[in-house]
């Protein structure tokens, strides 16, 4: 008799689209499966020893009760809930550095979590290189200067999907649907995780470490302050023209600006550096110095491409060492203004 029984057919195929679910499922639990393994096997602050030791006193058969076994039990549940306290404080340090393995720890966790929105942003690489960028960034500022670099990341990528059929339709879309590989995190973010390591080492080649925190904020503004820049102007921009010319181009051209990607760019610096102030990484002050030096460093960032880019033996000159070279104008003006203000 088959009364009772569930009979499911088993395919022959699987269709792409669930071969590519399969594949993000896959990346989606590398970060939380290597975290898990660290914790079992490298246990944080004895935390994870607690609550083994906890684990097997509540297994073990019960003995009668007496006034050592209560004073056993007590310095258990004592040691565990300070463990508890102290790994929890450590990892919401506004300032100041978080272990390694515990900010490995949080990142492979929350990237799990939003795994669904960020695969929408970030292609397979591009996410595991993001996960090891959060990981340093937020060992070093905590989640203070981590969230900074992730209001950057959702606001980059919401300001690229405007318009973004028209802009795929006449060809000066980003690649991959706007989603950012590798080449692009690193090309956004090396200078700052640069400035955020310097920023906890107390004069690091001589310059305070309040004025590489400063560059930090403004090497994201920078960035910000382009991406705004180049996805408003190619979506808005009605008179697009070449920074050393003033000559009539077409929207997406390097090295083309615009009124409209222009005033985007103030815009963009301006709202991350006002941020950066609200967290407490910069005073008012820093907030004008950051959203200044993010102006100045995209418009140099579009004379680059407009001598540079694309031209013969400029090969090397990709968008990505572009970025790079941009986010670190941005910071280097930044510590300049830090002196000179501050």
């Amino acid at each position: 008799s088959i009364a009772g029984k569930i009979i499911v057919p088993i395919p022959h195929h699987q269709s792409p689209n669930h071969q590519t679910s399969l594949i993000k499922m896959k990346w989606r639990c590398i970060p939380f499966s290597i975290a898990l393994a660290y914790f079992v096997h490298n246990p944080v602050s004895g935390f994870a020893n607690q609550l083994s030791s906890r684990a097997r006193l509540s297994l073990a058969p019960k003995p009668l009760k007496s006034p050592a076994f209560s004073a056993i039990c007590s310095a258990q549940f004592g040691t565990a809930n300070s463990a508890l306290t102290s790994l929890t404080s450590s990892l919401l340090k506004g300032t100041g550095q978080v272990p390694l393995p515990q900010s490995f720890g949080i990142n492979a966790f929350l990237f799990t979590a939003l795994s669904p929105k960020l695969f929408t942003m970030l292609t397979p690489t591009g996410f595991v290189h993001s996960c090891a960028l959060g990981t340093f960034l937020w060992n070093a500022l905590g989640y203070k200067g981590w969230s900074l670099c992730v209001l950057y990341l959702f606001l980059g990528q919401l300001v690229t999907k405007i318009r973004f059929t028209e802009k795929e339709e006449a060809g000066i879309s980003e690649k991959r649907g706007g989603r950012r590989g590798p080449e692009n995190v690193w090309g956004s973010a090396l200078t700052g995780l640069i400035c955020a390591k310097a920023s906890v080492r107390p004069n690091f080649l001589g310059i305070p470490s309040h004025f590489f925190l400063l560059a930090y904020v403004a090497s994201l503004c920078t960035k910000l302050a382009d991406t705004f820049a180049s996805e408003i102007g190619k979506a808005f921009g009605k008179t697009t023209f070449l920074i050393t010319t003033f000559e009539r181009v077409k929207p997406g051209t390097e090295g083309a600006v615009s009124l409209e990607g222009t005033l985007a760019a103030v815009l963009g610096g301006f709202l991350l550096a006002m941020y950066g102030y609200v967290l407490g990484l910069i005073n008012l002050r820093g907030t004008a110095i950051a959203t200044i030096a993010a102006f100045l460093a995209t418009n140099v960032e579009s004379l680059i491409g407009a001598t540079l880019q694309d031209k013969k033996g400029w090969e090397f000159m990709t968008n990505e060492v572009v970025n790079f070279i941009n986010t670190l104008i941005g910071a280097a003006l930044a510590i300049i203004g830090g002196y000179l203000f501050l």
